[in-house]
């Protein structure tokens, strides 16, 4: 059966599923470092707030400022030794990742008891810098590979469903490991002798000079624990178990990878509409019916990098992907933080209160395809918006002393997961709509649109962290009101300017190329806008418009 939209063959289940797995050891990897890094730094290698965040914030401008350079040279480059462009880059990313990543959560092998801050500091950046050029690699390449596989709007949507749903069930496996992973480690120095010999600097006591380091020392120092027992928070005796899981994760993401590399078949250039590597818009003419064999408009142009930086839309879709993408990481970023220091829970929390939010939205993918084919992009991403307002506004009221306030967390966990998916699912449609047909420059895209998410979080990050009110290692009173309003009141924002460019969208048809554009690279062909959606013959009005766009061109010769 062949896809209505452009007589393509429709692919294949396998096919869809080994795409699917192909991002999985990005998405475990990812997920460790936004839900876990900060909260590892501060509570286990003892960093100050300020120095996570900057470590943090080295990782995310490497990854913004690889993955345009990454888009640049997916686009440009053959593949290596044959291989297909998009699954060598991927191919690369993967190597990097699985040899850095380990290290981010292993303690600093050379480091003695005596070694400073800033030496483990220059000890852990190139291994951040490595992995974040590895992650951006894979992911340019994967999401770059979703218009090459296809031209059909509906399966370009389910292919991006299939996507986030692997990327939920990653999570998934990250937050069950983690939490028997704590669970166990708790168990276990439940267990060590009651009187080993303590001198009160060693990490093998529980309540130490490294245990008052650790996150949630605002137990220690005013008294207002729920619990009070030894291992509930915490510290540096936890730092096995970060370590295993970053191991784990690894091999299991290897595993996906091969199967990806097996099952995903890469078109050739030649087979790829609209395939070219010219500097201008109107280099290269290809003879795609646009509009039905009866139009005037028959022609599709190619789209360079300099032709998409003049296109309006570009910009539009970027800000709300960032947007997008800040509402999500920063929530998972700062969950930890909130459960534990906001509202005093105990550590396993940060693993199966996050578990509950990626559960639901694990579901949620699942009806995003027949949601988007109901209601449109538009009304899904505003539905999306309203679950992540909603959430924003249930942390904002629950506090320390709330009741039932690990049931409140449990709920807001749940709409920031439906919401998150819902937003992410349908911003990355946006963005597949608006390569349409011009797969030859879709990394181009694809990779300023990372670069946009991936600078701006770690800029966010930093400066939340310069903001922090306690400047040491040692948390203070102030940390329980710090993360509820970081946590409600910075995604909000977010979600608001989404919501603002989503307005400014509402009018426009995502994909289409304006006639200004059009007029300023025209020639006597039909320049640019073929790239656009295929457009069904009875759609009189784009018809219309597209045949006066024509025309201006021809009167402007």
């Amino acid at each position: 059966m062949q896809s209505r939209d452009t007589g393509h063959m429709p692919l294949s289940l396998r096919q869809k599923l080994s795409y699917g797995v192909g991002h999985v050891l990005n998405d475990l990897c990812a997920s460790i470092w936004f839900s876990y890094l900060l909260i590892y730094l501060h509570s286990v290698v003892t960093f100050s707030n300020r120095m996570a965040g900057n470590l943090m914030l080295i990782g995310q401008v490497s990854d913004a400022l690889c993955t345009p350079f990454i888009g640049y040279e997916s686009d440009r480059t053959n593949g290596f030794c044959g291989y297909g462009k998009r699954k060598s880059w991927h191919l690369i990313g993967t190597i990097c990742v699985a040899c850095s990543f380990p290290f981010l959560f292993i303690q600093c092998l050379p480091c003695q008891d005596n070694t400073s801050d800033i030496a483990k500091f220059i000890y852990y950046a190139p291994f951040v810098v490595i992995f974040q050029f590895g992650w951006a690699s894979t992911q340019i390449s994967h999401l770059s590979l979703i218009p090459d596989l296809t031209d059909n709007e509906g399966e370009r949507v389910f292919l991006n469903a299939l996507r986030y749903a692997f990327t939920v069930i990653s999570n998934l496996i990250v937050y069950v490991t983690a939490w028997l992973l704590l669970e166990f480690n708790e168990h276990h120095a439940s267990k060590a002798t009651p009187d080993a010999p303590c001198n009160g600097t060693t990490s093998s006591c529980p309540l130490s000079t490294n245990a008052v380091d650790s996150i949630g020392s605002s137990k220690y120092m005013s008294g207002n624990g729920t619990d009070g027992e030894e291992g509930e928070d915490l510290s540096t005796a936890d730092g096995p178990s970060f370590r295993n899981l970053a191991i784990m994760v690894v091999c299991l993401g290897l595993m996906f990878s091969g199967i990806f590399h097996i099952g995903t078949k890469e078109k050739s250039k030649k087979d790829i509409h609209g395939a070219g590597n010219k500097d201008h818009c109107d280099d290269q003419t290809e003879k795609t019916p646009l509009i039905g064999s009866n139009s005037s408009v028959n022609t599709k142009k190619t789209m360079s990098w300099s032709c998409w930086l003049k296109n309006t839309q570009f910009y539009l879709i970027a800000i709300l992907y960032m947007a997008t993408r800040l509402v999500v990481n920063l929530s998972q970023v700062y969950l930890p933080f909130y459960l534990t220091d906001t509202l005093d829970l105990r550590k396993q929390t940060i693993a199966y209160i996050p578990l509950a939010g990626y559960i639901v939205g694990l579901l949620t993918s699942f009806v995003m395809k027949p949601f988007n084919n109901k209601f449109g992009r538009k009304p899904t991403y505003l539905i999306g918006l309203a679950l992540v307002i909603g959430c924003n506004v249930l942390v904002f009221f629950i506090k320390q002393h709330t009741s039932y306030k690990e049931m409140f967390a449990f709920g807001a966990s749940i709409l920031i997961g439906a919401g998150g998916t819902t937003l992410l699912i349908t911003s990355l449609a946006f963005v597949s709509d608006l390569v349409s047909h011009n797969t030859e420059s879709g990394a181009f895209v694809y990779g300023a649109m990372s670069f946009t998410d991936k600078l701006s979080n770690g800029v966010a990050i930093m400066v939340i962290q310069q903001l922090h009110p306690c400047t040491g290692v040692v948390c203070c009173p102030a940390c329980a009101p710090f993360y509820r309003h970081v946590l409600s009141l910075v995604p909000g924002g977010c979600a608001l300017l989404a919501a603002l460019i989503l307005i400014i969208l509402i009018p426009q048809k995502i994909g289409h190329r304006p006639c200004a554009l059009l007029a300023e690279n025209s020639d006597d062909s039909f320049p640019c806008a073929g790239s656009s959606p295929a457009i069904n013959t009875d759609d009189e009005r784009d018809v219309k418009m597209m045949n006066n766009c024509a025309s201006s061109i021809h009167v402007a010769s």
